[in-house]
């Protein structure tokens, strides 16, 4: 049940789900050919952008793409979780397996724990154990992390350990679904790369890293500072007042408190809804709002946001805390 939204206003929301744009889902549709129709005609063409523009092309719309796996997730464009898989399981974004980062993101949204290391799987903090166990070069990169440009820089490798890390684990578990997974992501990704390099002049090197690596780089921006620990629950979550070019790339995730209260929402309605109830938004998670990308960029581009260590974490974890940060002390940056 939406918390923020008043009655006259629950009743709108409803006469929205029954509109033939809601009921279609066109605009995600939409997206989800330009996508892929951008995305093949950039490699196709590849030889006669060259290649380095095309690879920063490839970087932006692989980007978009995580976007649109995240709408495929949360049920859109249709109501069928195989459908929706089919759309979103091509590896355009090279690294994790759609399923994988699915069940991880659902994850994420217990908001109950949000934040909170070793249960939300896409928390930038650590516990105060594991920052004691971690030697120097991990708390300084652990350190720059938590700024803007670190983010970027090594953010993404934390989320790709994490993740192969979570492979290995699964093997050693007989976790079979989430081994599976993994082997027909990585069939399909060496596929891809053997296209790419015969018949596009894409060498799987420049798509491995010059696309996967970038496309996570810029995805970063949308998820820094995304979440904050707070006692409140309501308080920890942001919304971005972005500019449209953000709001387009990150399908209005940027809204992030919107998507946290109303998680089945599609992506376009997202910015209509905050609109309209903005002052309550605003009130219920206590201001957490920033003006646009560039703000984090100018005021922690080399200047942590937070603390690595989670400032409300317990020194004394359950067991089972205990375990799960040891199997995912960084997650997905989506």
């Amino acid at each position: 049940m939406p918390r923020y939204l008043d009655d006259a206003q629950r009743q709108e929301l409803q006469r929205q789900r029954e509109t033939w744009r809601w009921r279609s889902e066109w605009p995600t549709w939409a997206v989800a050919v330009a996508i892929y129709g951008g995305w093949f005609g950039v490699a196709l063409n590849a030889r006669a952008i060259g290649l380095v523009p095309a690879v920063a092309l490839l970087a932006v719309l692989s980007c978009w793409y995580m976007s649109l796996q995240h709408e495929l997730m949360h049920g859109h464009p249709t109501r069928w979780p195989l459908v929706n898989m089919l759309i979103g399981i091509a590896p355009l974004a090279v690294w994790f397996p759609y399923e994988v980062y699915r069940e991880s993101h659902l994850r994420h949204h217990d908001d109950a724990h949000l934040t909170e290391p070793g249960r939300d799987p896409e928390s930038y903090y650590v516990t105060p154990e594991q920052w004691a166990s971690a030697g120097p070069v991990l708390r300084a990169a652990l350190a720059a992390r938590n700024t803007f440009a670190g983010r970027m820089l090594v953010g993404p490798w934390f989320s790709i350990a994490a993740s192969w890390r979570e492979a290995a684990q699964a093997v050693v578990e007989r976790h079979w679904k989430i081994v599976a997974s993994w082997i027909v992501h990585l069939a399909s990704l060496v596929l891809l790369a053997s296209w790419l390099d015969t018949r596009c002049g894409i060498p799987w090197r420049a798509f491995v890293f010059g696309v996967g690596y970038a496309s996570l780089a810029l995805a970063s921006i949308r998820s820094f500072q995304e979440h904050r620990a707070a006692e409140s629950h309501s308080e920890r979550t942001v919304v971005n007042e972005a500019a449209w070019p953000w709001r387009l790339l990150f399908l209005n995730n940027n809204f992030h408190a919107v998507h946290h209260d109303l998680p089945g929402v599609p992506w376009f309605a997202l910015g209509r809804i905050y609109a309209r109830r903005r002052d309550a938004y605003r009130a219920s998670n206590g201001g957490f709002v920033v003006r646009g990308y560039g703000e984090w960029a100018s005021r922690h581009a080399f200047a942590q946001a937070a603390e690595p260590v989670h400032p409300l974490a317990a020194p004394d974890a359950s067991a089972d805390r205990r375990r799960d940060a040891r199997r995912e002390p960084a997650r997905l940056a989506s």
